[in-house]
C-alpha cells in the first residue's frame, strides 16, 4: 500500500532573489503596483473582472472585435457570461498573430518531437501556421465547418497539434481522447457529442512494438451514426483497413491543400472543446469549454506558475486525452514558448529515456506524475545521475496527490534541492489549477504555494465553515473564466455536481487541507472517482460495463492503493440468482473491462459476491466496500439495509 500522508511538515525550498525577480508574476504584479502575493490574491479574487482584464492583456489575446464587457452574471454565478460581445478565435492568438512578428521572422520552434523508435521532427511557428491552414483546408474539403464536432484518437506527434488547431481554426469542436482507449469508451464520447470526424492513426510504438490503433477506431465508429470521416495518419507503418469514401490518409487530404487559409470568427463564448471527464455516476461528462475560457486559464497558469518564458521548452508528460495534453498546446503558443512532445514509454528502452530527453532537447520545465517517480525509483540513482539536467529549472506535477518519499526523492536526488515542484491540482472543469506552487513562495514536501491568481478557493467543514489546520471539503467562492461552460447537454447534471451542496458554492470533490503557514495540501477525492496513475475514472462507467454481462445483476467499482500507480481497480460483481460464478465468467468480464476501457484501466481483479452493500434507498456504499476489502476501520454504516453484505466483501474470492 502507498505510504500514509498528513499535511505539514518543513519549509525545505525558498526562491532565491534572481528567481523572483525573473519571474511572470514579478512582472505583472510590478504593472499593477502590487506590492506583494497577498495583495494579489486579494484583488484578483474579490474583482474578478479587474483581473481577468488584465490577464487578457498581459497574455496579448487579440479579439477581432473587442468586449464590452469582461463577466455578466444575468444566470447566475454557475453560468457566467465571459468577454460579453467580444468576436476572436483562439488559433489567431496561438498561431496566426505571430507570423508578421519576430517569433516567426526568428524561425523561432513550436514543436519540437521524439519517437520511441528515434525519430525526431520540429516545426517553426511559420511551419505550423501552415501546416494548420493546409489541416484547415482539408476539413474544409470535407464539408466540415463551425459548431462541427472532431475526434482526436492518436499518439503524441506533431500531426496531433495540427489537427487539434484545424478544428478551432474552421470553428469547429475539438474531442480529445485518450489514445489507450477502448472502443466502447470512444464510441460513447463521440456519439454523446455527435461527432461527424475523427483524426486517428494506424498504431503507436510502445515498448519497442508497433501498438495498433485503427481498427478500434474502425469499431468505434460503427457505433456513431454522426460519423462520416476518419482521418488516418500513417504513424507506423503497420497493414490496416481503409473504408472507401469514409477514410483517408492524413497525406493523401492534407498535403496537397493550400498553404493559406482564413481563421473562422468566432464568439468568444463559442464552444472550442468538449472535454469527457468520469464522475461517480452515470455517463461520462462532457466539460465544455470555449475560445476565450480553458485556453486563457491554461496560459496564465502556465506563466504564473511553471513560469514558462519566450525562450523555455516545456515538457508535460501526458495523452492529448487528458486535460494537461490540450493545456500543453494552448498555453506554450499563447505564451510564444515551445512545447515538447514524446510519443512513447518513458522508461524504454531503458529508464533514463526521460533524462536523456531532458539532456538531449535541453527541456526547462518538466512535468512529471507522482506514478512516474514512483516506477523510475526502484530502477536506481545512477539513470538520472548520468544525464546533464542543467537545462530544468523546474519540476512540476499534477493528476494525483503525492507521498513524501518520492517527492523527497525527485527533490533532493534529482533536483540536489535546487528545482522547486511546482504541484498542480484543480481538473478538467476548471482548465488547470485551483491551487499551485508558483516562483515568489517556499515549498514544503507534497505541498501547494496558494490558490492560483484568481481563484477564490477554501477548504470548508460539514457544515460550510472555512477552516484551517483540518482536512475539509475543497470549494470556490467566485467565478473564473477557465471554469466549464457546463456539460454537454447536461445542464441539471452540472448543477447536481457541483453546486447542490452549498448555495454558490462550487464543490470539487476533493479533501483539501491548509496548514498554519498558509501553504495548501490535496489529500485525495472525496467522492467515489477513482484515480489510477493520474487517470480520472467514475465507477458507474466500469460497473455499466459487467452488468451489460447476462450472467451479472449488480456491479461494484472501488480503487485502493498502489505503490506504483497510486490507486488500481478492483470490481464487485454479484451472479444472478441461481448462477455459480467461474474463473472462466471473470476472465470474459475482464476481457469485456479492457476491450471497452483500454488495458491502461483494467481491473486488479474481479470479485464475485451475492450482495452489495446498500442503504434503505438502494445507493451502493462504495466507501463501505473499499474499507471492507481493505480492513480498515468502517464508519457509519447504520443506514445500512443489509450489513451482512459487509463480511461477505470481507472474504470475497
Amino acid at each position: 500500500m502507498t505510504e500514509q500522508f498528513s499535511f505539514g511538515g518543513d519549509i525545505v525550498w525558498k526562491p532565491t532573489l534572481e528567481y523572483v525577480e525573473h519571474a511572470n508574476l514579478t512582472a505583472f504584479m510590478r504593472i499593477h503596483a502590487i506590492k506583494d502575493f497577498s495583495e494579489l490574491m486579494q484583488k484578483s479574487t474579490s474583482n474578478v473582472a479587474w483581473f481577468t482584464d488584465a490577464v487578457l492583456k498581459y497574455l496579448d489575446i487579440q479579439f477581432y472585435e473587442p468586449y464590452s464587457k469582461v463577466i455578466d452574471l444575468p444566470k447566475g454565478i454557475q453560468f457566467p457570461q465571459w468577454c460579453v460581445d467580444g468576436k476572436m478565435n483562439i488559433v489567431h492568438n496561438c498561431v496566426d498573430k505571430y507570423q508578421s512578428s519576430v517569433i516567426s521572422d526568428h524561425a523561432k520552434l513550436s514543436v519540437v518531437w521524439e519517437g520511441e523508435e528515434g525519430l525526431k521532427k520540429s516545426l517553426t511557428y511559420k511551419e505550423l501556421y501552415k501546416e494548420v491552414n493546409k489541416t484547415a483546408n482539408g476539413l474544409r474539403s470535407l464539408g466540415l465547418g463551425k459548431g462541427d464536432a472532431i475526434g482526436l484518437f492518436m499518439p503524441m506527434t506533431p500531426e496531433i497539434v495540427i489537427a487539434l488547431l484545424a478544428i478551432a481554426k474552421i470553428g469547429g469542436i475539438i474531442l480529445p481522447l485518450f489514445s489507450g482507449y477502448g472502443a466502447g469508451a470512444i464510441a460513447s464520447r463521440l456519439a454523446d457529442a455527435g461527432a461527424k470526424a475523427l483524426f486517428a492513426a494506424d498504431g503507436a510504438f510502445r515498448r519497442g512494438r508497433s501498438v495498433e490503433m485503427k481498427s478500434i477506431a474502425d469499431e468505434a465508429a460503427a457505433q456513431v451514426s454522426t460519423l462520416k470521416h476518419i482521418i488516418v495518419l500513417k504513424r507506423t507503418g503497420q497493414d490496416v483497413y481503409m473504408t472507401a469514401g469514409r477514410d483517408h490518409w492524413w497525406a493523401d487530404l492534407i498535403m496537397p491543400q493550400p498553404e493559406t487559409a482564413s481563421t473562422e470568427i468566432t464568439s468568444a463564448e463559442d464552444p472550442l472543446m468538449i472535454i469527457y471527464t468520469s464522475g461517480t455516476t452515470g455517463k461520462p461528462k462532457g466539460a465544455v469549454h470555449t475560445h476565450c475560457g480553458f485556453p486563457v486559464k491554461a496560459a496564465q497558469d502556465m506563466a504564473f506558475g511553471a513560469d514558462v518564458h519566450t525562450d523555455d521548452l516545456i515538457y508535460w508528460m501526458t495523452d492529448m486525452g487528458w486535460m494537461m495534453g490540450p493545456w500543453q498546446v494552448f498555453g506554450s503558443l499563447l505564451l510564444g514558448a515551445t512545447m515538447f512532445l514524446y510519443d512513447g514509454a518513458p522508461d524504454f528502452p531503458a529508464p533514463d529515456r526521460l533524462w536523456d530527453l531532458v539532456e538531449k532537447h535541453r527541456i526547462n520545465q518538466l512535468g512529471v506524475s507522482p506514478t512516474l517517480i514512483r516506477s523510475l525509483i526502484p530502477q536506481g540513482d545512477e539513470h538520472f545521475k548520468e544525464h546533464d539536467l542543467s537545462s530544468l529549472k523546474c519540476f512540476a506535477s499534477t493528476g494525483e496527490p503525492w507521498n513524501p518519499g518520492p517527492w523527497m526523492w525527485l527533490f533532493e536526488k534529482v533536483g540536489k534541492r535546487k528545482l522547486p515542484i511546482i504541484n498542480y491540482s484543480g481538473g478538467t472543469e476548471i482548465s488547470g489549477g485551483i491551487v499551485m506552487g508558483n516562483p515568489l513562495l517556499s515549498l514544503k514536501p507534497c505541498a501547494f504555494s496558494a490558490a492560483c491568481p484568481g481563484m477564490d478557493a477554501d477548504v470548508f467543514d460539514e457544515n460550510g465553515k472555512s477552516i484551517r489546520n483540518a482536512v475539509g471539503e475543497l470549494v470556490i467562492k467566485a467565478p473564473w473564466i477557465g471554469m466549464t461552460r457546463g456539460f454537454w447537454q447536461d445542464k441539471q447534471r452540472y448543477l447536481d455536481t457541483y453546486w447542490s451542496r452549498w448555495e454558490n458554492i462550487w464543490v470539487h470533490g476533493d479533501f483539501a487541507a491548509i496548514d498554519n503557514d498558509g501553504l495548501w495540501y490535496i489529500l485525495g477525492r472525496s467522492d467515489d472517482t477513482i484515480k489510477i496513475a493520474g487517470k480520472r475514472l467514475g465507477p458507474a462507467e466500469v460497473e455499466s460495463i459487467l452488468v451489460r454481462h447476462e450472467s451479472i445483476m449488480e456491479a461494484a467499482a472501488i480503487g485502493v492503493p498502489h505503490d506504483v500507480k497510486g490507486s488500481e481497480l478492483i470490481l464487485f460483481a454479484v451472479p444472478r440468482p441461481g448462477l455459480s460464478p467461474t474463473d472462466a465468467l471473470r476472465q470474459e468480464l475482464n476481457r469485456m473491462v479492457i476491450a471497452e476501457m483500454g488495458k491502461a484501466l483494467a481491473p486488479k481483479a474481479i470479485l464475485f459476491v451475492s450482495d452489495l452493500p446498500k442503504t434503505r434507498n438502494a445507493k451502493v456504499m462504495r466507501r463501505v466496500i473499499r474499507s471492507a476489502y481493505l480492513g480498515l476501520e468502517l464508519g457509519e454504516i447504520s443506514s445500512l439495509v443489509n450489513p451482512q453484505a459487509v463480511d461477505e466483501i470481507r472474504h470475497a474470492k
